[in-house]
């Protein structure tokens, strides 16, 4: 009996200092910085700028990034001590994910200097919009396919999300409605982890994210959109949701 009670004390004893040992390691700032994914964002314009610093505001690691990195400095001071600058090698090389707010016609190039390891993240978030008058034949071509679809092609294996394409830059710090209510971010996506982390995001910068449907209807988000106007709540959106693409 007394053997049998001290197994059981000793049971006891080694749970409750496993469970100490998970709760002194697993809990309180810490963890939940490290739970957050780093973040490449490929493009440091006023959009990339935007939501970068709004991440690096809600607690990401963020790395803008542009052909003059040392140009960024203002950018990565504004952000906080959360943001750091590269060249698009080192921004997709740091990022657990990535984020990609450039001109269509710098696509092409991009896939070449990142697109394989692009591909192994679980997520690209593109915010880019196609525009013929600005990007050229690589725009038009982008619009006829479909965004997602043409860099699909030119990065095969990619997980994209679209979404934030119909939202001017200007709301990114401020994303409340007049009402009081929060901004609604439309989104298009397959992948489930992809989307659950692009949703994530969305959510920790103030947004209410609605995913209306899979990537082939990401040509319907840029602006400027029959759709959608950047000023809609979520419930607006799931509403206009259903009737695109129809």
């Amino acid at each position: 009996m007394t053997n049998f009670i001290s197994r059981i004390s000793r049971r006891h004893v080694l749970a409750f200092t496993a469970a100490l040992l998970f709760a002194t390691t697993f809990s309180g700032p810490s963890f939940a910085a490290a739970a957050k994914p780093k973040v490449g964002i490929i493009g440091a314009g006023r959009m990339g700028g935007s939501v970068g610093t709004a991440l690096a505001k809600a607690g990401y690691q963020v790395m803008f990034s542009s052909r003059k990195p040392e140009e960024l400095k203002d950018l990565v001071a504004a952000a906080g001590p959360n943001a750091q600058a590269g060249t698009v090698e080192q921004a997709a090389a740091f990022g657990d994910i990535a984020i990609t707010v450039v001109p269509y016609s710098a696509m092409p190039e991009i896939a070449k200097q990142v697109g394989p390891v692009l591909a192994r993240k679980p997520l690209l978030l593109d915010i880019s919009n196609p525009s013929p008058q600005r990007d050229g034949a690589e725009g038009e071509k982008a619009l006829q396919e479909g965004p997602a679809e043409y860099l699909t092609k030119l990065m095969p294996g990619v997980k994209i999300v679209r979404g934030f394409n119909s939202i001017g830059f200007g709301k990114i710090p401020n994303p409340v409605l007049p009402n009081g209510g929060k901004l609604g971010v439309a989104m298009v996506g397959e992948d489930a982890k992809a989307i659950e982390i692009a949703t994530t995001l969305a959510r920790d910068i103030g947004f209410d994210p609605v995913v209306i449907g899979p990537l082939s209807l990401g040509k319907y988000l840029y602006r400027p959109s029959t759709y959608f106007n950047g000023t809609q709540s979520a419930d607006e959106i799931r509403a206009i949701g259903k009737t695109v693409g129809k």
